[in-house]
């Protein structure tokens, strides 16, 4: 005799829920060390599968692929980093002089000022404003400094995924009912393409962003453009905050080292320009169409992340929503949540009501449909026999 299931009221489930979130960002609030390399980890490996599945095609044993695969991400990950260390020492050691000229382009600007504010209230401003942006200052830079000492994780966690990979996909397998055990594999599958076309989309997509951007400030003759431009592609990342940050950094190094106000413009036009290619043609056809997220999900997502795992966090919340979205959308019972998460708006309102109008509309064609159906079979009947008389 088999019972139904117990339906709870609808506040318990939502109180469950809540909890369930609550308990679940404190515990990863708390064991952010750990989860941050081994988040990096787990994008890496997904980039360098199709490299060691390639090398092992090769006959190369499995170990020495996945060795090799590492070399090549820990060569090109130095070979960037490297870049980007040379480049911000070549900023930082033109600092005095940067600074020297900022502060005479703020005391000018205090002077145009002090006719409607006076000099004092400008300079309580600015000290509360300082007061202000240390905290944040100091809380990601002992994000990054904490990312950086853990760093060594992350080769470490890569090998072991990579090297783990099929007992992973094999516990996958066994956790569902047998029944289901080729949908989840054809699932696993399609989201395991789909993931690593996202990721590699995204890096494409970000050497293409960073190429428009250093051509754009060395034809306006914006100093260390090389380094904003790569600087900006990479904050194109965060949705909103990244693309203010993104041109904000331009146009302060072309307002300290040039008079006037037309390569400002200019550097703001360029990057608008680059936006408008980046979203509408860069996205759609490179990352992919079908994991576009919605601005509301982005903003919020990245916000989340900023208050769980800091700047690190802001960077993987992207990428999770959208591998997120990858899953759901190949699940049946989850596809309204992949909708969520989406950036496509329904042309018209779908609700209860729309669902019953249909179940009517239905059982109503069905009716008419036996009501004209009978007289007509007897007719058709009664033709028949005529005919077979």
């Amino acid at each position: 005799m088999s019972t139904a299931p117990k339906k709870y009221p609808f506040y318990v489930r939502v109180t469950i829920i809540l909890l369930g979130l609550i308990l679940f960002s404190y515990a990863l609030a708390n064991l952010q060390s750990i989860l941050i390399p081994f988040s990096f980890a787990l994008f890496l490996g997904i980039l360098l599968n199709p490299l060691v599945e390639r090398l092992m095609g090769w006959r190369v044993p499995h170990v020495a692929a996945i060795v090799i695969a590492l070399a090549v991400a820990i060569i090109v990950i130095a070979a960037v980093w490297y870049f980007l260390a040379t480049q911000m020492m070549r900023f930082t050691s033109q600092l005095p002089a940067l600074e020297a000229k900022l502060e005479a382009l703020v005391s000018r600007l205090q002077q145009e000022l002090a006719r409607k504010i006076p000099l004092q209230k400008q300079n309580q401003y600015i000290a509360e404003a300082k007061a202000g942006i240390k905290p944040l200052v100091g809380r990601t830079l002992g994000s990054v400094v904490g990312t950086l000492t853990t760093a060594f994780l992350l080769p470490v966690y890569t090998f072991l995924l990579l090297y783990y990979k099929n007992l992973i996909l094999n516990f996958l397998y066994e956790i569902f009912a047998k029944e289901n055990e080729e949908e989840v594999r054809a699932v696993l599958r399609q989201t395991r393409g789909a993931i690593q076309s996202y990721m590699y989309g995204l890096l494409i997509e970000g050497l293409i962003v960073a190429s428009l951007n250093t051509f754009a400030l060395l034809i306006l003759g914006v100093p260390y453009a090389v380094l904003l431009g790569v600087l900006g592609a990479i904050l194109n990342v965060l949705p909103f905050f990244g693309g203010i940050l993104a041109v904000l950094l331009p146009v302060l190094v072309a307002t300290i080292e040039k008079d006037g106000f037309s390569t400002q413009i200019w550097v703001c036009i360029s990057y608008m320009i680059i936006q408008f290619t980046d979203n509408h043609f860069l996205i759609p056809y490179i990352v992919s169409a079908k994991v576009r997220i919605n601005a509301l999900i982005s903003i919020v997502a990245v916000l989340l992340g900023a208050a769980v795992w800091g700047l690190s966090g802001m960077f993987l919340s992207i990428p999770f929503i959208g591998v997120l979205k990858i899953i759901f959308d190949r699940i049946p019972e989850m596809k309204p949540w992949g909708r969520l998460l989406g950036d496509e708006t329904p042309a018209k309102l779908v609700g209860i009501r729309g669902r019953v109008n249909r179940r009517r509309s239905a059982r109503g064609a069905r009716a008419g449909s036996a009501r004209v159906g009978g007289p007509g079979s007897a007719a058709e009947g009664g033709a028949g026999a005529g005919k077979g008389v």
